[in-house]
């Protein structure tokens, strides 16, 4: 692909790295700000900018937030005794748009994956462990990828948890297995949630 402007250039490479992007569509969004209005772009430009320099991350269940705690968590409407454990951000946020979830969450940062060198002590385990600790937590719900690591995962927090009074589920596996939960429709998700079933008897039968 050549170019005659190296500004052009180096801003459609830019676009090109961020993920499912491949060159010509980085073109072809690139060519797009180049025909709004100045000021269009700049208010772009800066609202990446101070997301990314002001973003934090909750406190309590590391989800994005704009504060020390997230909205989720500081919304007194929500269940705070039920924690719904996943894997990411990405993930809260298509459990959110089921509006079937109405209690708060934990994100890990990951599964367990020793391939990929992604070990316990690199994930928000411990810091899952002390919620329920501190907390007046009554169920974990675990709603993790129904694939080898994720799994391993739940295996691995469920006996971390095997002395809490606490009640521990999963998800039910309307999600097929090796499938990812954020390309999962909202009614299959929503329907998973709702029927969750005991983690005892899914990890029995696996």
């Amino acid at each position: 692909m050549q170019f005659s402007s190296a500004l052009l250039e180096n801003a459609v490479n830019e676009f090109a790295k961020l993920p499912g992007i491949g060159k010509k569509t980085a073109l072809r969004l690139v060519l797009h700000i180049l025909k709004q209005e100045p000021e269009k772009v700049e208010l772009f430009g800066e609202s990446i900018t101070k997301m990314r320099r002001e973003i934090r991350f909750c406190q309590r269940c590391y989800n994005v937030a704009d504060a020390d705690i997230c909205s989720i968590c500081a919304n007194s409407m929500r269940r705070q005794e039920l924690v719904c454990v996943v894997e990411n951000i990405r993930d809260v946020i298509a459990i959110e748009s089921t509006q079937q979830f109405s209690g708060t969450y934990h994100i890990l940062g990951g599964i367990i994956s020793p391939l990929d060198g992604i070990g316990p002590d690199q994930l928000h385990i411990e810091a899952l462990i002390q919620r329920v600790q501190k907390e007046k937590i009554e169920e974990i719900i675990f709603a993790l990828n129904p694939n080898i690591q994720g799994d391993t995962t739940i295996y691995y927090i469920q006996k971390k948890l095997q002395s809490f009074p606490i009640r521990i589920t999963t998800i039910a596996r309307g999600i097929a297995f090796g499938g990812e939960l954020e390309y999962a429709d909202e009614m299959t998700l929503a329907r998973s949630i709702t029927n969750r079933l005991p983690v005892e008897s899914y990890v029995a039968n696996r």
